[in-house]
């Protein structure tokens, strides 16, 4: 057995002598998002710390554990607070929990993130349903050896995100009143905000948001057989005023605002999966 197949075992052994986990879904919240766990009937928090070959949230706004309970009387698996590949971790690190979230049994993870507006039409506290995404800009979590046991070599990456989903999430969003906005998601290293030209670039190969994270997740995800369902909050505007700068402060205080919005569409796509 190789090394990470047996590292993924004790750290699926390890939480679930601490809760035994049924869950089929896993939720993925991102900066400024991490609310939604006031709705959780929870039975057990562990702090990632504490998590056999867990890396450790280091950015303000991710809490850093993993919560097991429910959501709409469904059970479900938690992250309140991901990783980074601008934190200093290999982007199989970034990937490792969803790949701990197949070994427990989930088949449909639910990604949420704070994002920048590439789309002009878009404006801060919207909520965009990412249809697809753009990875070139990311190092792929699957370099490297790959496991059979884990997926194929070749993952075919032509619907990362569920159109069920989506229809489902729309279906959703009309009942409650929401726009919600769709569109392609590109993902990016960090930590630096983007450059002028980098948004001008972005725009120009057809994204319509920007942020660090959630494209290694989906394609570890989609890799191992699972369904993705992702929405960004955006928490700013790339194509902007000359004098306008963007901070961190900034991206939290947006996301907190639309959080809300966010964690009754969670909440309800839980009911419905």
């Amino acid at each position: 057995m190789s090394t990470i197949l047996e590292q993924l075992g004790e750290t699926a052994d390890f939480i679930n002598k601490q809760q035994k986990v049924t869950a089929k879904i896993g939720i993925v919240l991102g900066s400024g998002l991490g609310n939604l766990t006031a709705d959780i009937e929870v039975s057990k928090e562990i702090s990632y710390a504490d998590i056999p070959h867990f890396p450790v949230s280091t950015v303000d706004g991710h809490s850093g554990k993993l919560i097991i309970g429910k959501i709409s009387g469904k059970e479900v698996v938690v992250m309140a607070g991901r990783f980074h590949f601008y934190e200093g971790y290999h982007p199989a690190q970034v990937a490792y929990p969803i790949r701990v979230m197949k070994q427990l049994g989930v088949e449909t993870v639910l990604l949420s993130n704070a994002a920048g507006g590439v789309n002009p039409s878009f404006k801060v506290g919207d909520l965009m349903l990412i249809t697809d995404h753009i990875s070139m800009f990311a190092i792929n979590p699957l370099l490297g050896k790959n496991e059979e046991e884990l997926g194929p070599r070749f993952p075919d990456m032509s619907e990362p995100y569920s159109k069920e989903l989506i229809e489902k999430a729309k279906a959703i969003g009309k009942k409650l009143g929401y726009e919600l906005k769709e569109g392609v998601y590109t993902g990016v290293t960090g930590p630096t905000f983007e450059t002028r030209a980098e948004y001008k670039l972005i725009k120009a190969v057809g994204g319509d948001a920007v942020g660090m994270s959630t494209v290694q997740e989906t394609i570890a995800a989609v890799h191992a057989g699972m369904k993705v369902f992702a929405m960004s909050v955006i928490t700013d505007i790339g194509i902007r005023a000359e004098d306008n700068i963007i901070t961190h402060e900034e991206v939290l205080a947006a996301a907190k605002d639309a959080e809300p919005k966010l964690t009754k569409l969670f909440t309800e796509m839980v009911a419905v999966i």
